[in-house]
């Protein structure tokens, strides 16, 4: 694997780039993701670049690699969650923040199924992604989880990487008879967060 690959969203975010590239760019992502979750992260480019309306050639000239791609695609999906919370903290109270929030994220799990499918595929082209998922999200959930615990809104104690992994693991699919509603089932987990605080009447995170 090259160096670039490990780089390559990093990279893209800053070096400069013309507006309409950037626009160029951002749809690209987006079809790439559309194609992700229909196809799975092994979809071709070529099914890419005919869904974005652009020759395979423009997809390789911006990333050289397809593994680029998938990384870049999967951490602009990454960078939307994380700016979801600055967004949510700096307009909501601190436990409507957070669950807001954690709906979000349930949303941004479920859908992206080839997040977690890179994440864990062991793939020497994807081994920054857990790094770069944790760096952008750890700091974020921390200082939503902040908030509500002075609030009172939920139980001291509750560590970053248990609430996304908690929540990550619950929207997992599971072997069971009957389909599992993922957010009923991270409200359960959310009730145990409440668990101990100093409020005691909150809205239901399933809506």
């Amino acid at each position: 694997m090259s160096s670039k690959t490990n780089k390559s969203a990093n990279e893209l975010a800053s070096r400069p780039v013309r507006a309409d590239a950037r626009r160029n760019i951002d749809t690209l992502l987006r079809t790439a993701l559309a194609v992700f979750e229909s196809s799975g992260i092994d979809a071709p480019v070529r099914e890419i670049a005919q869904k974005a309306g652009v020759g395979v050639g423009t997809i390789y000239r911006h990333f050289p690699q397809r593994s680029d791609l998938v990384v870049a695609a999967l951490c602009s999906e990454v960078d939307a969650c994380a700016d979801a919370g600055a967004e949510l903290a700096a307009t909501l109270g601190a436990g409507e923040a957070l669950l807001e929030w954690v709906d979000r994220y349930v949303e941004f799990v479920t859908k992206r199924r080839g997040l977690a499918a890179a994440l864990n595929s062991g793939d020497p082209a994807f081994k920054a992604l857990p790094q770069y998922f944790l760096q952008r999200l750890r700091p974020v959930v921390q200082s939503l989880l902040d908030a509500a615990i002075a609030a009172g809104e939920i139980r001291d104690g509750v560590k970053p990487d248990e609430l996304l992994c908690a929540v990550g693991a619950l929207c997992a699919p599971l072997e069971c008879p009957d389909p599992l509603d993922a957010k009923r089932l991270v409200s359960l987990f959310v009730d145990g967060l409440r668990y101990g605080a100093s409020i005691r009447s909150h809205p239901p995170l399933v809506r």
